[in-house]
């Protein structure tokens, strides 16, 4: 009977920290707009103004190796070529104030990939 008891609360708090977890993968401007991982940096803007920070933080090279046929008239060759692929990883912080968050977005190659709070916002908001 006592293991009854708990099985309500620990449901509602199970919902409440999957809800809070599923809410760092988008942001929330001032204004209302809202951005989420895949979005672009052109969206973010337009919904959420110009950051106070922009930082590059890294820059990503990946290679995936190709095979081609080559055929001409006397023998049918294999190549392998690797295709190089360049993402700049950068990250805009946005500070939303002092009874708010700074919010962290990172990009790769121009896409919105994480969503993170980087502390406690300090002065006047700075975030639409």
């Amino acid at each position: 009977m006592k293991g009854k008891r708990w099985a309500g609360p620990a449901i509602l708090c199970a919902l409440f920290l999957a809800g809070t977890v599923m809410e760092a993968e988008a942001f929330r401007c001032r204004n209302g707009g809202l951005v989420s991982e895949g979005d672009s940096k052109a969206k973010v803007i337009l919904e959420c103004g110009q950051p106070m920070l922009k930082e590059k933080v890294a820059r990503i090279e990946s290679g995936s190796a190709v095979e081609t046929d080559t055929r001409d008239k006397k023998k049918a060759t294999k190549q392998k070529k690797v295709r190089r692929k360049k993402l700049t990883v950068e990250r805009w912080s946005y500070n939303c104030g002092e009874n708010d968050f700074i919010y962290q977005l990172s990009f790769e190659g121009g896409i919105l990939k994480k969503v993170e709070t980087g502390g406690r916002g300090k002065g006047p908001a700075r975030c639409q």
